[in-house]
Parts: structure tokens; sequence; C-alpha cells
């Protein structure tokens, strides 16, 4: 007869961080038997219910009182395994959040009648792939022999320009699988992750692998969560969320362009992936693999503390694979060429997308802002326009239409500069819409087409067209764009950000690998000065050097990610009593914290940062989070605290 535990230890889903602990409740005859670690259940706290997850089944309990029964088992599956709770303790330790925020995130919503489903077939043994195309890279032959042999192997992949990155994606997951192993495999966006997914597919054939992302739906999602829950799959596939995913005995995390914004959680705690895979990667003691056009500062510490080996092409695949980068001015370019001025583009420019075109190849054009023109100014003073409403930006949206706030909508008619009182606007910044209205002037043969976060296109086919693009949704191209235009570059370059030069990197690197090779006639424009050491970082394709220098430039300045920050932003008032607190929990454990600030964000909005060496950084955390939880529990207004946030001012 079997013993059934009478207490069942339960974890509420709830979002008060002193309430971030686990409470008894005792499990009554009925329900004995139906209660498991890692299910959900209902229970009564403070006098409603509320729902939580059972984390461990003992027979007593240490509290003093008479425990309240468990009210209900919403499943008796064990959605919550021991190791991604694990895990889910040891991100919210990180992002001083709460276990019960990064189980919202870690685990999808339930849908019962899926449940109900027979449980899968186990997947297919998986054999090992063919290596020959890791061959370009050094040392890329001997990482995938490492998955094969399963061994954990940890590196940093430059890929190539033109690379098939999900096939490479899909071999590093079959060489894991081939040892018996599991596979996590994270990567930006949904059209990525169907590259993906047709990858995996021609490489391990049906039934090997799941997908995991919000565009799915919620049974599908939680159908996908389910088959690997129960051991139908050992390879998960998915955007950010996708690193929770219950995959058992892991040999291989993997993430492509970490340095994407949309790797970072716009919910609390508000972790990165990147991080969420190199904790779960130390844990289970897998492998990893952080594989991008561009390198990220984050990635390049990894390789200088020798956390990882560094997987670079090889000089002669690098050669064969570059395209023709040509950096050019754009003034006196401009200023020979009436064509080239009414498509705002240099000389340089305007004959490499005029011979793609003659010679039947797309062109693509990346522009850093969608919309007609975002920014406008007064055209005598070059004051920037400002709404008379709620100085909002002025914006146009067409090319004879008043401008328009950005923040208000509502239109500025009759316009006059208030410093001047001029009534001619110029513009700031060019959008994607006004750069196609150009280039259709420069090129009326040809159809122009936009892609952009509202309105993306996945690929175009191998024939004479001008493709806008916002960086980031620039489609696929069949056999490659004849040339590749990169305009405003300043626009990146400008911006006031620590990652200013990293992005704009990324952002270049990842249109220019959409180009064919030099070889067959590929050319890349950059309409930028060749001599910054961004620009150089894309005339080389040496993506390494540029994170290297970067990462230099932020050792000598103390920024992430050598140091560790964190943001804590609210009303003057109440930050001023968080920062009184930060300062009396970090004198009482010992922790030196650098404050800088405030700065103020806005007329009721201020932000604060605190800094700590590398090492301190589990510190800094520990003092946050004890600080939230002793607010929490006073009933004091919430404060927003991010640990190594992506935009730091």
């Amino acid at each position: 007869m079997t013993h059934d535990p009478g207490v069942a230890a339960v974890c509420l889903e709830q979002p008060l961080p002193h309430l971030d602990r686990v409470f008894d409740y005792r499990i009554p005859d009925k329900l004995r038997g139906t209660v498991h670690p890692g299910s959900r259940v209902r229970v009564t706290f403070a006098g409603r219910l509320v729902s939580g997850y059972v984390l461990e089944l003992k027979d007593s309990s240490d509290y003093t009182g008479k425990l309240t029964d468990l009210k209900r088992v919403i499943t008796s599956e064990p959605v919550l395994s021991a190791e991604i709770l694990q895990l889910a303790e040891v991100v919210a330790q990180r992002y001083a959040g709460t276990r019960s925020d990064v189980l919202r995130l870690a685990v999808p919503q339930r849908r019962a009648s899926v449940e109900k489903e027979p449980p899968p077939d186990p997947a297919p043994v998986v054999q090992p792939p063919d290596s020959s195309a890791w061959a370009r890279y050094q040392s890329g032959e001997a990482f995938l022999r490492a998955l094969c042999a399963a061994k954990a192997p940890r590196a940093v992949w430059d890929a190539l320009p033109g690379e098939d990155w999900p096939a490479r994606f899909a071999e590093a997951a079959a060489a894991t699988a081939s040892s018996g192993r599991g596979a996590v495999l994270v990567v930006p966006d949904q059209t990525d992750l169907d590259r993906l997914d047709e990858a995996l597919r021609a490489q391990l054939g049906p039934g090997c692998h799941v997908t995991l992302s919000a565009t799915l739906g919620p049974t599908k999602r939680y159908r996908a969560f389910l088959t690997a829950l129960r051991g139908g799959v050992n390879i998960v596939a998915g955007t950010r969320a996708a690193g929770f995913a219950p995959v058992t005995q892991v040999g291989l995390v993997a993430i492509w362009d970490d340095g994407d914004e949309v790797h970072g959680d716009p919910h609390a705690p508000y972790p990165h992936a990147r991080e969420v895979l190199l904790t779960r990667a130390a844990s289970a003691g897998a492998g990893c693999l952080l594989g991008g056009f561009a390198r990220t500062a984050n990635a390049q510490l990894l390789v200088e503390s020798q956390f990882a080996v560094s997987l670079t092409p090889a000089k002669p695949a690098r050669a064969a694979a570059l395209p023709r980068v040509v950096p050019v001015g754009d003034d006196e370019d401009l200023e020979r060429d009436p064509d080239a001025v009414a498509a705002r583009m240099p000389t340089v420019a305007w004959q490499a997308a005029r011979a793609a075109l003659r010679a039947g190849s797309p062109v693509l054009v990346q522009v850093p802002r969608r919309g007609y023109v975002p920014a406008v100014a007064c055209q005598r003073c070059r004051s920037r326009c400002q709404c008379p409403r709620c100085d909002g930006p002025l914006r146009l949206v067409g090319a004879s239409r008043a401008p328009v706030c950005s923040w208000c909508g509502v239109a500025a008619t009759n316009f006059r500069c208030p410093h001047c009182a001029s009534s001619r606007l110029r513009a700031q910044v060019i959008g994607q819409e006004r750069t196609g209205e150009e280039l259709s002037q420069a090129f009326p043969e040809v159809p122009v087409h936009f892609s952009s976060g509202v309105n993306r296109i996945d690929s175009v086919d191998q024939e004479p067209a001008v493709v806008v693009a916002t960086p980031g949704v620039e489609p696929v191209a069949s056999g490659g764009y004849g040339a590749v235009l990169l305009l405003d570059t300043w626009a990146l370059l400008a911006r006031a950000s620590l990652t200013a030069g990293e992005e704009a990197l990324r952002r270049w690197m990842a249109a220019a690998s959409l180009a064919r090779p030099a070889s067959a006639g590929g050319t890349v424009v950059v309409v930028a000065d060749g001599g910054l050491p961004v620009v150089q970082a894309l005339l080389r394709w040496d993506a390494a050097w540029f994170a290297g220098r970067e990462l230099a430039e932020r050792s000598e300045l103390r920024f992430p990610p050598i140091s560790r920050m964190a943001v804590a932003s609210g009303s003057p008032a109440q930050l001023e009593a968080f920062a009184h607190q930060v300062r009396q929990v970090a004198h009482s454990l010992g922790v030196d914290v650098e404050e800088l600030g405030p700065v103020p964000v806005d007329q009721e909005t201020e932000r604060l940062l605190w800094r700590v060496p590398r090492r301190c950084g589990p510190a800094l955390s520990q003092v946050l989070a004890q600080v939230t939880r002793s607010r929490s529990e006073a009933k004091a207004p919430p404060i927003r605290v991010q640990v190594d946030p992506r935009e730091l001012f």
C-alpha cells in the first residue's frame, strides 16, 4: 500500500514580493493521490482563492497552527519540473524578482482538452549530422564533434554573410540529440522561428522537435509544451520564453542574435534570454552556442574570460562569402549627380542599385525609421518642431499634409515656429515611406516594396525590385540581393545609448548578410565615414574585433557587462525613499554600492542607477530584492526595478 503525504508546499501565483515564499497546505483525503510535485492547485489565501504550484509533498509542516486545506487540483499533470523550478528560482534571484513572476513566463496557460490527448510516441533516433559546413569556421567541426560525444562545448559563433544559420543550428541540435540529449534553441521572432522550424524538419525529419512561441495560440502552445514535458521530443525551438522549455537531459542551449532587443522580456523581472540559457547550461552541465552575424560585448566577455571559444570564419571562407562593401560620404556625391539628389543617395549607391536592377536582381535599402518624415524642424532656425498642445514631436505623414503630433495625434494646422515665426519645415529624419517615394522617382521602371514591423515581408523573388526595409525585418531574397544600401547611418550612430555602435553594426551586418558574394556581383554601400571603427568592422566582416573594442571601452568606463547595474524609476519622493532603504540594507550586508543619479525622465518620474563590480552582482540583486519585499509588506507604492537593463540612460 502506497503512502500519500498529507502536506503540500505551495508557491502562490501572486505578484506581491513579500509573499514570494512557500506556504504549507493540508491535503484532504479526497485529494490524496491526485496531488504531485509540479501540479497546479487552487488554495485559499487571505480569504480568496488563488492558484499555485505544488513544490513538494511532505508528511508534516513546521507551521505550528492549523493548516488550511487545498481546495482543488487544477491538474495532476506535473507541469513544473524540478529543473525548471530551480532555474526559475535562480533567474528570480539574479533579476531581484519573484519566483511567481518567472514561473508565469515559464509555464504556459493550461488547456484541459490537451491534457486528455494520448501521450506522444518517443522521438525517433537521430543520427550525427554532416559537419562539413562548419569546416568554414575555426574550431567549427570540433564543436560539433564534442556535441556528438556528449560533451558540453561552449562557443560564440560569428556567422559568414549569406550563411544558412537555421541549418547550422539544426545540425548542432542533431549532434546533441545523437548523443541522447536534448537541445533548446531560442531565436528573436516568429519569422526566424519559421526558418529554424523548416531547417529542423529537413535535418531531423518529422516528430523530433516542437516550437514554442506566443503566436501559436494557447492550445497549440500548451500541446507543444506537454509534448516536451512528456518526453515526446527532446528538441525545442522558440522565442525567448522557450528558454524555460521542459526538455530533459539538456545537452545544448543556443541563441541566435543575442543582441536583438526582443530577447529581453518586457515583463517583470525582465530577464534576458541569453542569461536564462547560460544559467540553465551551467546548472545542467550543457553546452551553449551564441550565434549571430555580429557579436555583443556580453558574448565577447564570455570569450575573453575563457568561458567560451570563438568560432570565427576561416580567411578563405570569409573572402569567398563577403560581398563588396563600399563606404561613401554623402556630400560631394550628392552635389555632383542630379539623379542621386532625387533619390537621396550618393552616386556610388545609386550606381550599385542601378547595376543590380539591370542585372535582374533585387535591391535592399535599409532605413532606420518607418513612416514618412518622423521628425521635422524649422527651415529657418533649425529648431525642432513641437506640438502646440502637448510639446510632443511633430512629424509628416504625407507630402502635402499638415504636420501631426507623434504623441497626441493632433494635426498642427498652420504651424509656425514659436522662435522665428517661420512656417517652412525641413526633415530632421527621413522615414521609410519618403525614401520609397524618392526611390520610385529614381527607378520608375521597377516596383518598390516596403517591409516594416507593421507590414513585414518575409521573402522576395529574384527579379528587379527595390525593397525598403527598417532594421530587423529585411526580407530574404532567393539567391541574394544584388545590392544592399545602408542609408541614414547617422541616425543609428548618434543614438544616446551605450550600445549605439554595437547595435548599428548588428543591424548593418544583418542586412549585408543578405547580399550576394562579391564574386556574384553583390555590393553593399554604407553611407558613412569609412574611418569609423564600426564601419571598418563591417568592411572586414570582423565582429570579434569590434566587440573587443567595445568591451575594452566599457571596462575602462566600468559599464556592463564588466560591471553589474540596476535601474529604478518612480516619483521623486518614492524613489528617494527607496534609495534610502537601499543604502541602509547595502550597509547592513556589507555591500559597497555606487549610486548614480537621480535623473529626470519626465515631469513626474526620475531614474536612479546603482553599480557594482560584476562579482558583486548577486549581492546587488539581494539588496534590491530585500528592499522591494520590505516595501511590498509595508504597502508602499511599487518602484520599477530592472537589473542589467538594455538601456541605462
